[in-house]
């Protein structure tokens, strides 16, 4: 059975939309029903909280500026440019250790039009060869792990529980 490159295109916008958007309650993939996705969770947090880390790790904000510079690349990448990853520093990212809020303010704003970009570029009819598919996946996995972090680090960020999707879905 083969998939079509418009199947392809149809799933990357799910799955990339569910986690940065959040989860319908029509149905999931990624996260639980009625999860908000990653920019209404950090939309939740506080410039200290985004300070803040877990057991000397990275802070939130770090997160949050690796995920917009990763999309930042992922949308040059998508705007034609053949390597966009060679010469960038990623560890720059890893160096925010406090952001005031106007730090705080300008990175999720960054951050969200880096990713809207790429969730528009992802949709967009197109054939992908094995190495492009690779990164659009390995992106999308990506994402969802830094997601994860993110609320490892902050609990205001965390989605609904499972007994919380259950009652969800029993409204619906």
């Amino acid at each position: 059975m083969t998939t079509s490159a418009d199947t392809i295109v149809h799933t990357l916008r799910t799955l990339y939309g569910e986690l940065i958007n959040g989860a319908p309650l029509s149905g999931s993939y990624m996260l639980n029903i009625g999860d908000a996705g990653l920019l209404a969770s950090l939309d939740k947090i506080s410039p200290a909280d985004a300070s803040r880390s877990s057991a000397g790790g990275a802070t939130i904000a770090a997160h949050a500026d690796h995920l917009r510079y990763g999309l930042s690349m992922m949308n040059r990448w998508g705007g034609g440019e053949k390597k966009p990853w060679e010469g960038a520093d990623w560890t720059t990212s890893w160096r925010i250790a406090r952001v005031t809020e106007e730090e705080w303010n300008d990175l999720c704003a960054a951050l969200r039009k880096e990713a809207t970009k790429w969730l528009e570029i992802a949709g967009e009819p197109k054939e992908f060869s094995p190495f492009e598919l690779n990164v659009v996946m390995g992106n999308i996995a990506h994402v969802a792990y830094h997601l994860g972090a993110i609320r490892q680090i902050a609990r205001a960020t965390r989605g609904p529980t499972a007994e919380e999707e259950k009652q969800l879905q029993s409204q619906k």
